[in-house]
């Protein structure tokens, strides 16, 4: 496993739309278990492989279900490691949520996502992956995907600002 640079922009990868994997190779297994590190480090809740410079429909996401509410006990967060996934359901509601990203750090922007996605791909082995997500697991998800699709939170942001060190306690982990 190895730490990789996560990129910003203008790096041309973050806004390309990412190609399909056709084969589980070694090298896509090295490339999910450094996917995970470097999530791990920066430190984020997702990663997806556009982000590392990596133009493959490859994502990480690691969730405590529950971490959200405070009042609630934290259970283990849970890793998915998804190989071209794609969103194949989504709720007709929609929330507004504050979201930031590895990739544009120092930023953060209110985002409008489905409260509800069902996601599809493949397992780092290569067998059939599908989630029915809710609340901040399937907004994770959105904006992970929105990466291999070359889309930056930005894009779909109502609001984006500078985050103060101050205000860096009470934001959400980057995504």
């Amino acid at each position: 496993m190895a730490i990789r640079e996560i990129v910003t922009p203008p790096n041309p990868t973050l806004r390309q739309r990412a190609q399909k994997v056709h084969r589980i190779t070694p090298e896509i297994a090295q490339l999910i278990d450094d996917l995970v590190e470097t999530m791990r480090v920066a430190p984020g809740v997702g990663l997806a492989a556009p982000q590392i410079d990596v133009g493959l429909r490859v994502i990480v996401v690691e969730y405590a279900e529950g971490s959200e509410d405070e009042d609630a006990p934290e259970k283990p967060p849970k890793l998915y490691a998804v190989i071209n996934p794609e969103i194949t359901r989504t709720s007709k509601d929609r929330v507004l949520g504050n979201e930031a990203c590895l990739s544009l750090p120092g930023y953060f922007g209110e985002v409008e996502r489905y409260e509800r996605v069902t996601v599809k791909g493949l397992n780092r082995h290569g067998q059939d992956f599908k989630l029915k997500a809710k609340g901040w697991l399937a907004r994770i998800f959105q904006h992970e995907i929105d990466h291999i699709e070359g889309i930056l939170y930005i894009d779909r942001a109502t609001q984006v600002w500078r985050i103060e060190e101050q205000e860096d306690e009470e934001l959400p982990a980057p995504v």
